[in-house]
């Protein structure tokens, strides 16, 4: 039954770490209900860093997308990876990477809470975020463009990162070229 293999998997995350809890991030309610829905949609969730609601938003998303591919016919990596990649830039900001097939390899960066990797029938997925840095022309003061400001990144353990700067625009003038 479904509560067994609830029970299971929660004694198995006790005994051994599961690749997708991180100890002190979610609560055992959390990690219930995260492998509750992986369970309920045959999804194996290989690793994470990345909040549960949005977790499991990824893992309904795919699973929703193969369900309606039509019949008899193979599923197309290539839209999933594109669905998933446009609905978690509009839901949650850009910069969002999505690689979907039977087969790849992957060495990527991430930003922090920005990663999940599944397997969803005979498909893996890869999706995580970046951070988007815009770069002002040589010579330009990234002060004076309209509507930027300035924002510090930060390591993991919140020490300034040693880049220069981050811009966040709202709206630049038309005559602004960047990058």
């Amino acid at each position: 039954t479904r509560e067994w293999k609830e029970k299971k998997m929660l004694q198995s995350s006790s005994s051994h770490r599961q690749p997708w809890t991180n100890a002190g991030d979610r609560s055992s309610t959390e990690q219930a209900k995260l492998a509750a829905v992986a369970i309920e949609l045959n999804v194996r969730l290989r690793s994470a860093d990345m909040p549960a609601d949005m977790q499991e938003r990824a893992l309904r998303s795919a699973r929703s997308l193969l369900d309606s591919s039509p019949v008899g016919h193979r599923p197309n990596p290539s839209l999933l990876a594109r669905s998933l990649k446009k609905e978690f830039d509009s839901e949650y900001g850009p910069a969002w990477h999505c690689v979907a097939g039977k087969s790849f390899g992957s060495f990527v960066t991430y930003s922090p809470g920005g990663f999940v990797y599944f397997s969803v029938d005979s498909l893996s997925v890869l999706l995580f975020k970046t951070h988007v840095h815009l770069v002002p022309e040589p010579g330009l003061d990234p002060h004076r463009l309209t509507g930027c400001t300035e924002e510090k990144e930060k390591t993991r353990n919140g020490d300034e990162h040693p880049s220069a700067y981050n811009l966040k625009h709202q709206k630049l003038p038309m005559d602004t070229k960047i990058g």
